[in-house]
This record gives structure tokens, C-alpha cells and sequence, in this order.
């Protein structure tokens, strides 16, 4: 490591690839593992009920462990938690591919989703100490850009080392991938956080800073606007296997192939946010982004109401209002995670926590909703995927449409992008 000054532009790529990895660790821990789940099960000779509680309590994990790391994070600062939760990860990863039984599966697996917890709510916080809010939601884009690249590939990259060397292997390669988003934690990351929260961690002023934040319009709405898109997302990811797969007969391979289709729809999403944020305000483009969430959702239930049984039915009569969704999730999910903790400086990782505890606390409710609706899976889908559309509507049209990103007076500037990041 050489003793220059990198440029804001390399130190921002730098950032971006380091929030692409860690945001990237949730849909890694996730998708990658879902084509192993089949084999693990078999095993093992577990339930259907065990299995899903391998996927449950890691996501519940994830949610409610944020509400900690929030807080630790405002008074210790991003990086040591970050390193903290990378490591407690890598090991939980390393206990996952090694464990003896189901049950001490779902114990490391609740861990990794501790851990991984701590390394997604950091990431979203970091943003908000590096940059203003407008630049923040374009930085977010593109660090979800890179998120939706590693989605791309989860899903193939599980299914082949799980068919070529067994589900040790695909649960394996989450240790790789920990271990190289750790190192680059280690060796080029920096603190983010220039003013620490002494108090973040007592009582009175953790309940002071949540009543803050959560009556605040800005992070109301903003939040409200990423949970109902990844309500939508996570209603299709928890249908998808059952439409596709099982009702339609589709081949593990062409299922592969329809998310990668979803997962790039998304990339080209977050471009598009990037692009329209050079022209128009965020308000405007979440409120044409929500339009657009509206007219798939009603696309969505159309095509479950009158497709089946029609000649023309089949993957891409689904897939279609799927993909125009995931366009507007592009769009709504910088915009919203960015907005939601852009009033709150001093508490971004509490915020942030707050924030993804929401997301996952919603996903959880779908996934109940969904369990007891699963007799007719694509009409479990389209109503799901309308819900979360219309509420995208309103929340576009009406709240986040007349709430503008507050400039705070002591943005980041490029050269704390410069500080934060080391050059190689």
C-alpha cells in the first residue's frame, strides 16, 4: 500500500465496489443458498419445516439484530463494526458448511443473519456520512447495481456447485466471498463516521433518537417507499419456485434463467435512476417510478386472473410485469434507502437499523400471508406484487412527492471520500 492520495473519483469507486460487496451479502447468503436447500434437506433427513426455518431465522436475524447495530455503530463508528461482522460472518459461513445436523444449521445460520445484519445496516449508513442526500441516492444506485450483478450470477453459481461437488461446496463459497469483502474492509477502508454518539448506546437517548427519527415525515416516507418495493421483490422471490417450477414444469435451468432475467432488469433500474437524477428531482423520479410499479402490479393480476388455460400463456406472460416492476424497484430502492436516513447525520446507523428492520419485518408478514394463499401460487404472486404496487403509488404520489431531501450544511465532501478509502 503506497502512501499517495487517491483522487475522489478512484476513492468513490473504491467505495461504491466495497458497498456493492457488503449489500451484495444479503442476496449471496440467500440466493446462492436456495439451490442447495433440496440436497441439505435430503441429508440430512429434515422436514420442510426445518428446512424453511434455515431461511426464516436467518432472515428475522437480519432484521432485529440492526436494532443493535444501529446504535453500535453510531457511538463506535462503521468500521469496527464492520470488521466485527464481517469476521462473526465468516465464521458462522465456515460453521454452515461444516455442521453435523439441521439443527445446528439453523443455529449458525441465525448467526450469519446477526452478522450479516451488521454489515448491510453499516454499508447504508456509510453513505449517509460520505455524501449529501442527492449524491448519496446516485452513490446507492450504483452500489445496487453491483448488488444486482452478484444476483445475477447466486442462482447459477448454487445450482452448479451444488450439482457438481455437493451443497457443502455452495454453502463453502460464502466463506470465499466473506473473506475477500473483509480484506478489502481491512486493508481500504477507513472510519466514515467523523462525530461519534457517546450516548447512542444509553437508554434514555436510544429511545429519544427512535421517537426522533420515526416521527420524522422524511424517513416515513422514504422508508415506507423501500419497504413496499422489497415487499413486491420478496412476494415474487417467495412464489417464483412454485409457479415456475412446479406449475409450470420449468426445467431448474430455465428457472435460473428467468431471475437472471429479473435480477437484470434491476441493473438496468438502477441506471436509470442514475440518469434521471441528472435531470429531474427525486420526488418526481420515485413518483413516475411508482406510476410504473402501479402498471405492473395491475399487469400482474391481469394476466393471473384471465392467462391460464389461454394459448398465449406461459414463463413470459408472468415474467413480463415482473421485470417492469423490478425496473421501478431499481429506481425506488436508492431513492428510498438513501432518503430515509439523508435528515439524520448524527444517527445514520440507527436510522439505517430502523430502516431495514422495517424491510424485513414487512417481508416476514408477506411470507405469513403467503404460506396460507399458496393453493394458487401465481394469484399469491399478482395479489402480493398489487399490494405492494399500490401502496408504492400512494406513497409516491402523495408522500414522498411533497417531501424534498433535506441539505444538510455540513455535506461530505470529496475529501473525506478521499480519507475514508485507501489507495492501493
Amino acid at each position: 500500500m503506497s502512501g499517495t492520495t487517491p483522487t475522489p473519483s478512484r476513492s468513490q469507486a473504491m467505495t461504491v465496489l466495497l458497498l456493492a460487496l457488503l449489500l451484495g451479502l444479503q442476496p449471496v447468503t440467500t440466493d446462492l443458498y436456495l439451490p442447495a436447500l433440496p440436497a441439505l434437506t435430503q441429508g440430512f433427513g429434515a422436514s420442510m419445516v426445518q428446512a424453511q426455518l434455515t431461511l426464516t431465522a436467518l432472515l428475522l436475524a437480519f432484521g432485529t439484530s440492526q436494532l443493535v447495530w444501529g446504535p453500535l455503530s453510531d457511538k463506535w463508528g462503521r468500521r469496527p463494526v464492520l470488521l466485527g461482522g464481517i469476521a462473526v460472518y465468516t465464521a458462522s459461513a465456515i460453521a454452515c458448511a461444516l455442521t453435523p445436523s439441521i439443527e445446528t444449521l439453523i443455529v449458525a445460520r441465525t448467526l450469519q443473519g446477526v452478522a450479516m445484519g451488521a454489515c448491510v445496516m453499516a454499508a447504508r449508513a456509510v453513505v449517509r456520512d460520505l455524501y449529501e442526500p442527492v449524491q448519496g441516492a446516485k452513490v446507492m444506485s450504483q452500489a445496487l447495481s453491483g448488488l444486482g450483478v452478484i444476483a445475477c450470477t447466486c442462482v447459477p453459481v448454487g445450482g452448479f456447485l451444488t450439482d457438481l461437488l455437493g451443497w457443502r461446496w455452495a454453502l463453502s463459497s460464502l466463506v470465499l466471498f466473506a473473506l475477500a469483502t473483509g480484506a478489502l474492509i481491512y486493508f481500504y477502508f477507513e472510519e466514515s463516521l467523523l462525530q461519534r454518539n457517546p450516548n447512542a448506546l444509553q437508554a434514555r437517548s436510544l429511545l429519544h433518537a427512535v421517537k426522533h427519527i420515526v416521527r420524522n415525515p422524511t424517513f416515513q416516507a422514504y422508508s415506507a417507499l423501500s419497504t413496499a418495493s422489497f415487499a413486491g421483490l420478496f412476494t415474487f422471490l417467495a412464489t417464483s419456485s412454485f409457479v415456475f417450477t412446479q406449475s409450470m414444469g420449468l426445467s431448474k435451468t430455465v428457472y435460473g434463467l428467468l431471475m437472471f432475467s429479473m435480477s437484470l432488469s434491476y441493473i438496468v433500474g438502477t441506471f436509470i435512476c442514475r440518469w434521471l437524477l441528472l435531470r429531474i428531482s427525486v420526488q418526481i423520479c420515485v413518483f413516475w417510478a411508482s406510476l410504473l410499479s402501479l402498471f405492473a402490479g395491475a399487469l400482474m393480476l391481469l394476466v393471473a386472473c384471465i392467462g391460464p388455460g389461454q394459448s398465449w400463456f406461459g414463463a413470459w406472460a408472468v415474467m413480463l410485469p415482473v421485470n417492469i416492476f423490478l425496473l421501478a424497484h431499481g429506481v425506488h430502492q436508492p431513492c428510498g434507502q438513501s432518503g430515509c436516513i439523508a435528515p439524520f447525520p448524527d444517527m445514520a446507523g440507527t436510522a439505517s437499523a430502523l430502516n431495514g428492520f422495517s424491510m424485513m419485518l414487512v417481508a416476514f408478514g408477506m411470507g405469513t400471508w403467503i404460506g396460507t394463499h399458496m393453493a394458487d401460487p401465481l394469484m399469491a404472486m399478482a395479489q402480493g406484487i398489487m399490494l405492494a404496487a399500490t401502496c408504492l403509488a400512494v406513497i409516491g404520489s402523495f408522500a414522498v412527492r411533497k417531501i424534498p431531501l433535506p441539505k444538510a450544511p455540513h455535506v461530505s465532501k470529496a475529501s473525506q471520500t478521499t480519507n475514508t478509502v485507501r489507495s492501493t
